[in-house]
């Protein structure tokens, strides 16, 4: 991979990440290349990554575009994380160091101090990633990752019409799963885990306007 492609790839990470560019919306590669200055090769290159972690899709003569997802679909992706993230955090859980539990610390405790919903979003993301980060199995981190990916802009619109007036179960949530590591309890861990995903799956359910359906 050269850099060129790295430098292009990270640049459309954060803006389908960070909601700039938005589902369904398609990324033309002369544009991307004329924005950046790159040519075609590094962005096409580019664009293969970003589909394997699952912020593109390419459909045929019509080029790459963020997948639109409907309700039903991402209520599928939130029951596959309720399965696969539990294992994930067991399978990492015995090879967290001192210094990732301080981590969490200190993001919940940013999280806790009150954050816009944009480093909200960043901050809760890397709490989950890190429990995981050191699972030994591959192809089980990065299927979560590309399971995060996927869904995050549907998150964000919750959590823009939600509010800050739920944020205090997150943070109840975040704290049991944080006690459960702190123990080295694999059955709570996973426990609340799988119930703080799967809260969020429901209230998402709750808002079909997210969706664009009625």
């Amino acid at each position: 991979m050269t850099v060129a492609t790295q430098r292009v790839a990270e640049h459309l990470r954060r803006a389908i990440l960070g909601g700039h560019i938005a589902p369904g919306e398609r990324v033309r590669q002369e544009d991307i290349a004329q924005q950046l200055g790159a040519s075609r090769l590094p962005v096409r290159e580019a664009l293969q990554m970003l589909a394997a972690e699952g912020m593109i899709e390419h459909e045929p003569n019509k080029g790459a575009r963020v997948p639109w997802l409907s309700m039903h679909e991402v209520d599928v992706m939130y029951k596959m994380r309720e399965q696969l993230e539990p294992l994930a955090l067991a399978e990492s859980m015995p090879f967290l160091t001192p210094g990732d539990l301080l981590r969490l610390e200190e993001i919940q405790d940013e999280i806790e101090a009150g954050v816009e919903v944009e480093q909200f979003l960043a901050l809760d993301r890397e709490f989950h990633l890190r429990t995981y980060s050191a699972c030994g199995i591959d192809h089980l981190t990065s299927t979560v990752t590309r399971l995060w990916n996927s869904t995050q802009y549907y998150r964000r619109a919750f959590m823009h019409l939600s509010g800050p007036s739920r944020r205090w179960v997150v943070n109840a949530e975040h704290r049991l799963l944080m006690d459960a590591l702190g123990r080295g309890d694999e059955v709570d861990a996973g426990r609340f885990l799988a119930g703080h995903i799967r809260r969020t799956r429901i209230e998402l359910n709750r808002h079909p306007e997210v969706f664009g359906e009625d």
